[in-house]
C-alpha cells in the first residue's frame, strides 16, 4: 500500500513539471513566433516550429502519464508503466517529421535577406535563458523521480538550447549582409532535432521490444549465491517504464519442504533487490532430485 502512495505521489508530481514545461513552451513559442514573422528568419520560424513540437509533446506526455499510473487491470496486467515510454517513441518520431519538413523548407526556399529589429534580440536572449533554466530544472525532477518521459523531455529542451544559439549567430550573421547563413542555420537546427529523435528512438524501442534490462549471467549469479539453489534454468528481464521485471526458474533439492523453497525464493528476490534495485521479481521453484 505505501507503495502505491509513493507511486501516486510520484506521479502527480510528474504531471505538475510537465504542466509547468508546457506552460513555458507556449510563451516560447509565442516569442519565437514573434520574431520570426517581424524578421522573416527562416531559422527562427523554424526554431518556433520546433517549439510547438514541445509544446505538442507537453499535452501527448501529460495524458500519457495519467494513464501509465493507473494499476494493473485484467488486460495490463504488468500495468501500465510501457505508455510512458510509449510516450518517448511518440516525441521522436514527431521531431524526426519536423526535422525532416525543416530541412526540406531550408533546400526548397530562395535565400531571403533578414532583418534585426531592436527588440528582437533581447527577446531571443531571453528566451535562451527560459531554455537553460527548464532543461537544468526538469533535468533535477527527471533524476530525483526517475522519470523516463522527463529525461526525454529535458534532453529535448537543452538541445533547444543549443539550436537556438545557432539560429541566433545565424540570423544575425545574415542581416548583416550574408543571408545564405540564415539557410545554413536552418539546416543546422534540422539536424540537430533529427539527431535528437535518433537518441530517443535507441532508448524507447529497446523497452518496447522487451530487450533485455540486465545481463542473464549477473542475476544468475546473484541467484545462485543464495543457499539452497542449486540451478538457475531460465532466467528473463526487460524494462517497465522506469523499472525493471524478472522472471526465472531455479532449481532446489526435491526432499525440501515448501516453507525452505519459499525462503529460498525470498532469498532470491532480496539479493535481486539488493543488487538492481529490482521491484518486480517472478521465481518459479522446481525439484531436483
Amino acid at each position: 500500500m505505501n507503495g502505491g502512495r509513493v507511486d501516486a505521489g510520484r506521479d502527480r508530481q510528474v504531471r505538475r513539471v510537465i504542466i509547468v514545461e508546457g506552460l513555458a513552451n507556449a510563451a516560447v513559442l509565442l516569442l519565437k513566433l514573434a520574431v520570426g514573422v517581424s524578421t522573416g528568419s527562416l531559422a527562427v520560424l523554424g526554431d518556433a516550429i520546433h517549439s510547438l513540437g514541445d509544446v505538442a509533446n507537453n499535452a501527448v506526455a501529460w495524458f500519457i502519464v495519467r494513464v501509465s499510473a493507473q494499476p494493473p487491470d485484467r488486460h495490463h496486467p504488468y500495468g501500465h508503466r510501457k505508455f510512458e515510454t510509449l510516450a518517448v517513441f511518440v516525441l521522436a518520431t514527431l521531431l524526426t517529421v519536423l526535422g525532416v519538413e525543416l530541412g526540406l523548407g531550408a533546400l526548397r526556399r530562395e535565400t531571403q535577406p533578414t532583418v534585426g529589429d531592436p527588440w528582437a534580440l533581447p527577446v531571443m536572449l531571453s528566451v535562451l535563458l527560459v531554455n537553460v533554466g527548464l532543461a537544468s530544472w526538469e533535468g533535477a525532477w527527471a533524476r530525483r523521480l526517475r522519470s523516463d518521459i522527463l529525461g526525454a523531455d529535458a534532453r529535448h529542451t537543452f538541445a533547444d538550447v543549443l539550436t537556438t544559439v545557432v539560429v541566433i549567430v545565424g540570423w544575425q550573421v545574415s542581416t548583416r549582409g550574408y543571408p545564405w547563413m540564415d539557410t545554413v542555420c536552418a539546416l543546422a537546427v534540422a539536424l540537430f532535432v533529427l539527431a535528437l529523435a535518433f537518441g530517443l528512438f535507441r532508448r524507447a524501442i529497446p523497452i518496447l521490444v522487451d530487450r533485455i534490462a540486465i545481463e542473464p549471467e549477473a542475476i544468475t549469479e546473484a541467484a545462485q549465491a543464495v543457499p539452497g539453489v542449486r540451478r538457475v534454468k531460465t532466467v528473463r528481464s526487460r524494462s517497465i517504464g522506469g523499472s525493471i521485471a524478472i522472471d526465472m526458474v531455479v532449481t532446489v533439492d526435491a526432499g525440501i519442504n515448501t516453507a525452505e523453497a519459499h525462503a529460498i525464493a525470498d532469498g532470491i528476490e532480496k539479493n535481486l533487490e539488493t543488487a538492481f534495485a529490482i521491484e518486480d521479481v517472478t521465481i518459479h521453484v522446481e525439484p531436483e532430485i
